[in-house]
């Protein structure tokens, strides 16, 4: 595993999961969120958005943190593993609950509430995103494929010796 994608609904522990896998591999990490989102809460430009995660996606080793499902096939291609968070509603919007208040080095404010857009987004996940993901993972079944149905999955992948 020298290239992966974490993907996933928000709120499911991607970036969590990220973190822990970048300590145990050493690989660089980068967040989607972190590229695409000014501290003004706008953010950049679709082109400089590929422009910069075409950067990321040509060098020798990296885990990227993030859906933005416009670009989930070209990162699917370009990654040797792709690791999918696929837990219940209730368990990604208890996450993002959980992370309100805290700063977060993934994105550049602090949410004092749940946005009602992202809740939406959680909400609609399921039905909108992830019939799609499963297409594109069946597509490039040459990928090495992970699927996490629980956090619990997640820890233990994390505790193996051998990454």
């Amino acid at each position: 595993m020298k290239k992966i994608i974490v993907i996933g609904c928000p709120g499911s522990g991607k970036t969590t999961f990220a973190e822990k896998l970048r300590d145990k591999t050493g690989l660089p990490l980068f967040y989607l969120d972190a590229i695409w989102h000014k501290p003004d809460k706008t953010h950049i430009s679709r082109e400089e958005y590929d422009m910069r995660l075409s950067e990321i996606l040509n060098l020798d080793s990296w885990i990227i943190d993030g859906n933005y499902s416009r670009t989930i096939e070209n990162r699917i291609k370009a990654c040797d593993t792709v690791i999918l968070f696929d837990l219940p509603v209730s368990v990604c919007l208890d996450g993002a609950i959980s992370r309100l208040g805290k700063e977060r080095y993934d994105m550049p404010w602090i949410d004092k509430e749940l946005d009602p857009y992202l809740k939406n987004e959680i909400e609609k996940f399921p039905i909108k995103n992830l019939p799609a993901i499963y297409d594109l993972l069946e597509k490039y079944s040459d990928k090495n494929i992970v699927v996490f149905k629980s956090r619990a999955e997640a820890d233990d992948f994390i505790g193996r010796e051998n990454l």
